[in-house]
């Protein structure tokens, strides 16, 4: 748990990447990198990915697959929703303190259960069951940050909330992890919030942290 490897890109590097990747997917044109024999057995003592995809659990978002990517290219952490606690921030602090990861990515998608059931909670006052609730009450802190006092109380649009619970999820990584925080300021690191389109497969920037240009 130790042994630290250097950062085989900069952060920026690794964003090109990444969306050099989804665009071959987005237009079919896919190049299925790091998925060989040669690869597996390069990859059998040791990995070193160049970013950490902490995603939503969805079958429909694969990040491997929409950034064309392969074995060892990029550390994935996964949960419903892409709800934070301190297990799935002590997986992404692996990815980027232990393995050497020049980049975090929050990945978000359009038409997101989780979203939906929080949104659902808040305006009608149903409330998802078992431990699925425990999902969505990691999303609702986000609809808090949506509220519009102008308007007289929150501003419950489903398409926004998804894309602030991105913004907020960005912003808790940055402010809880004092070792993420630390290697964004030293630019060793950034972290990237985007939203994944299910149709068309692009992905669209929402909130950064750290030098991606």
């Amino acid at each position: 748990m130790t042994e630290t490897f250097e950062p085989r890109m900069t952060p920026a590097e690794a964003w090109a990447s990444l969306r050099e990747g989804n665009e071959r997917f987005i237009s079919g044109e896919m190049a299925h990198p790091s998925q060989d024999v040669a690869r597996r057995h390069e990859l059998a003592a040791a990995q070193s990915p160049f970013a950490v995809i902490f995603g939503c659990s969805d079958s429909r978002v694969a990040a491997e697959i929409i950034f064309d990517k392969g074995l060892g290219d990029v550390f994935v952490v996964r949960t419903a929703g892409h709800v934070l606690d301190t297990t799935v921030i002590g997986s992404i602090e692996y990815g980027v303190e232990i393995l050497g990861a020049s980049l975090v990515v929050v990945l978000a998608h359009d038409n997101c259960g989780a979203i939906a059931a929080a949104h659902e909670a808040l305006t009608t006052g149903h409330h998802a069951n078992g431990f699925v609730r425990a999902v969505v009450d990691r999303v609702l802190p986000s609809i808090v940050r949506t509220g519009n006092e102008s308007k007289g109380g929150l501003a419950l649009d489903r398409v926004e909330l998804g894309r602030e619970h991105v913004r907020n999820t960005v912003d808790q990584l940055y402010t809880y992890s004092a070792q993420l925080a630390t290697a964004v300021d030293e630019g060793r690191c950034a972290i990237v919030g985007v939203e994944y389109a299910l149709r068309d497969g692009e992905i669209s920037m929402l909130d950064s942290r750290g030098p991606i240009d």
